[in-house]
């Protein structure tokens, strides 16, 4: 992994989606990182200049990845409100929902990929970055269809309490991934903030066991078979969300997306054809369930759209740990459409999480996470793109 993206695209002139100038309709022009200045200033010199146990606190990207991770919060629930809709009203097709998000996020930016290179210069990429590269994209699409499915089929089996339960395994697994492959090194404060964070989501968990609301029957009395589909479906998430994390600080964001959505509308239509045959035929069709589809794949590309921005700011914890938040806006969802009431403990638990949150990033520098240490000192190794310290270092008056 410590040999991937020797070469990246060159800049020719100012970018107008993602840091990197490359010329609509044109061949991209394959250069070494070598000849390329990692930034208009040394970025370590920029992290001494402003140092502090709370500069980070100080910067605006802080509050603009805190408010990311909430809105990919809410799209979560989103999508989790659509899915139980449609359960609800016989249509229980997991990976057949999800496949047109693929296809809306393979349509979107790998069209815009050929559109920036020309069929020619997107052909010179893909050879160009060779197999080590592809290798990565179809590992990332694989664990990231594999994580949807096994988690949505885990509530065939289990309850929802064990369910949440087991989704704590995702965070533990990007943390020792990070950890051995990524270099990455965790200061105390961000092991006391995802402790609170989890912390938090125990409050949650405690307070739908007190009012009942995980008190039903499992399906086919098999809980075992449920919480092992949960806890594999956990591995596959955490090792997709470090690898797009990795992918996205060496790529622009549309290859790495519509490489996703290649790869993933590839691999998710080949399983939805193979298990969901039955359940599509039995499912009921019409205006509303059409209305809830197209709702959950909108919400859902958003959602993977934004993701990897704040995996460029923050990083696969970060990211996994601010979307706990999402019982809390599903409760309040749940409220309006489900007619749910809302147990005192949940205000307090959303209060712990966000509190979790702040704490995770106490100690940080003026640039938090965005400095990625498999990238070199000066991030030399990334791209300058949205959300990146590079960026930050070479235009310092940018939001991200």
């Amino acid at each position: 992994m410590k040999d991937v993206g020797k070469t990246h695209i060159s800049e020719a002139g100012p970018s107008d989606f993602d840091g990197v100038g490359i010329r609509a309709h044109g061949e991209p022009e394959i250069v070494d990182d070598r000849d390329v200045p990692a930034s208009g200033i040394a970025i370590a010199e920029l992290e001494t200049r402003k140092k502090g146990r709370f500069a980070y606190f100080k910067t605006k990207q802080f509050y603009i990845v805190l408010i990311l991770g909430q809105v990919l919060s809410l799209c979560l629930t989103a999508t989790n409100t659509f899915s139980s809709l449609l359960a609800n009203n016989g249509n229980s097709i997991p990976a057949f929902q999800t496949w047109f998000n693929y296809v809306l996020l393979n349509l979107i930016y790998t069209s815009y990929t050929i559109y920036r290179y020309g069929f020619k210069g997107y052909c010179r990429f893909l050879w160009t970055h060779g197999w080590k590269y592809d290798r990565l994209d179809i590992i990332l699409s694989f664990c990231d269809v594999e994580g949807n499915y096994f988690t949505v089929l885990a509530y065939r089996y289990t309850t929802i309490l064990s369910a949440e339960l087991i989704n704590f395994w995702a965070i533990v697994i990007v943390v020792i991934v990070s950890f051995l492959f990524l270099k990455v090194r965790y200061h105390p404060a961000q092991v006391v903030g995802i402790f609170i964070c989890i912390g938090g989501l125990g409050i949650l968990i405690g307070s739908d066991h007190i009012t009942g609301t995980n008190q039903y029957s499992v399906s086919n009395g098999d809980q075992l078979k449920g919480d092992l589909f949960a806890l594999l479906g956990a591995t596959f998430y955490g090792a997709s969300n470090v690898a797009e994390e990795f992918l996205a600080s060496e790529r622009p964001l549309y290859e790495v997306v519509g490489q996703l959505g290649f790869w993933g509308m590839i691999i998710n239509g080949v399983q939805a054809g193979i298990f969901d045959r039955g359940s599509f035929q039995s499912a009921t069709w019409n205006g509303p369930i059409g209305g809830y589809i197209v709702g959950y794949t909108l919400a859902l590309t958003i959602f993977y759209s934004l993701a990897p921005v704040v995996f460029r700011m923050g990083s696969a914890a970060f990211f996994n740990i601010s979307l706990l938040t999402s019982n809390f806006w599903g409760a309040i969802i749940g409220i309006q459409v489900f007619g749910l009431t809302v147990y005192f403990l949940y205000p307090i638990a959303f209060v712990c999480i966000v509190g979790g949150l702040i704490i995770y990033f106490v100690g940080k520098q003026v640039f938090g996470e965005s400095l990625k240490p498999w990238l070199g000192r000066n991030q030399e190794k990334g791209i300058s793109g949205i959300g990146t310290a590079k960026r930050r270092a070479e235009h310092p008056d940018v939001l991200v």
